[in-house]
């Protein structure tokens, strides 16, 4: 294993990313170590399954909407109404749902991380898979919503057709004023949350980011992430335990914590003194995804997800084989 260790260009630092026996897809979340966690278990993972698909049995409005548009009488003006509501209704779950990751990621890295000890992943074996799974749901929440870009054409009817409606209230129904305007300041804020390209990615990078800061834990959020990062590589490049079945969730994984290090640590993921070795990992993605042809973490959702949401990459320092691995995507 020093071996390997070495070709990584892990720094001494195997106290920072040491030899790793740690299987986090397969540790189980106990109850009797999550403890008051329980309700964050149910509120981050739990819901997962059922959100995300929700989003993979999206249906356009798209033709209720034009028709709406081309056409516009009541009748029509209704049908893409209701159209669009499942949409509404699934965009506002997904919403409060990256409310709760603002809650709860620094309540789990209160635990992971804020003593300083990062080295032993099986410490808290469920609270590191339940961070895994978010880590997980995140990327695939963001891959499956670039793919249905019309999400955003029926929000955008939704919100018109409210501010249409909050308007007429005003001069018809004072006393639903504050419901109406309530409504449309939620949509106000959805909106602004699916416009960006990877939303739950952006939440999760901003609120990993802040608590960083405020708790000044740079060094042990950035080696924890690399010990994330080094346990899903290391499981990948393990014959034994790499399947078709789990493949997808480590190289999901995998790309996540290194594009949050990329964030947290000042001099970035592609850095020669950087603990992940980003061109061994975009060989593995290469490689794996040859022999395994996964659709939702191919080569290139993977790689651009990295290119796309990565600091540092354009960093004079950053490597040119890197970068050219990386562009040439």
């Amino acid at each position: 294993m020093g071996q390997l260790l070495a070709s990584l260009n892990l720094r001494s630092h195997s106290d920072i990313v040491p030899e790793i026996g740690f299987d986090i897809e397969k540790a189980t979340p106990l109850s009797e170590e999550l403890g008051d966690y329980n309700q964050l278990f149910t509120l981050l993972v739990q819901p997962n399954t059922t959100l995300l698909k929700s989003l993979k049995e999206y249906k356009p409005a798209s033709d209720c909407i034009r028709n709406a548009i081309a056409t516009p009488n009541p009748e029509n003006e209704e049908i893409a109404w209701n159209a669009v509501l499942p949409t509404v209704d699934m965009l506002t779950a997904f919403y409060s749902y990256s409310s709760e990751l603002e809650r709860g990621i620094p309540m789990l890295l209160n635990v992971l991380c804020k003593d300083g000890v990062t080295k032993d992943l099986d410490r808290h074996p469920g609270l590191t898979k339940l961070f895994a799974d978010i880590l997980d749901f995140v990327f695939e929440f963001d891959y499956l919503k670039i793919r249905n870009p019309t999400i955003q054409n029926d929000f955008s009817f939704y919100r018109r057709t409210l501010q249409r409606g909050t308007q007429q209230v005003k001069k018809e129904k004072e006393s639903d004023l504050r419901v109406a305007i309530n409504q449309d300041d939620l949509a106000n804020r959805i909106s602004l949350f699916i416009a960006y390209p990877t939303p739950m990615l952006k939440c999760v990078i901003e609120t990993t980011t802040k608590y960083v800061q405020t708790n000044r834990l740079v060094q042990s959020v950035s080696d924890w992430l690399a010990s994330i990062w080094f346990a899903c590589f290391q499981t990948l490049n393990n014959k034994k335990k790499t399947t078709n079945d789990n493949v997808t969730f480590y190289l999901k994984v995998m790309v996540v914590s290194i594009i949050l290090y990329d964030h947290i640590d000042p001099n970035g993921a592609f850095s020669k003194c950087s603990p992940i070795n980003v061109k061994n990992s975009l060989k593995t993605i290469q490689l794996l995804n040859n022999i395994y042809q996964q659709e939702q973490s191919s080569t290139s959702n993977l790689i651009s997800a990295l290119r796309y949401n990565s600091k540092h990459l354009n960093d004079e320092s950053t490597p040119k084989g890197i970068k050219n691995l990386v562009m040439a995507t």
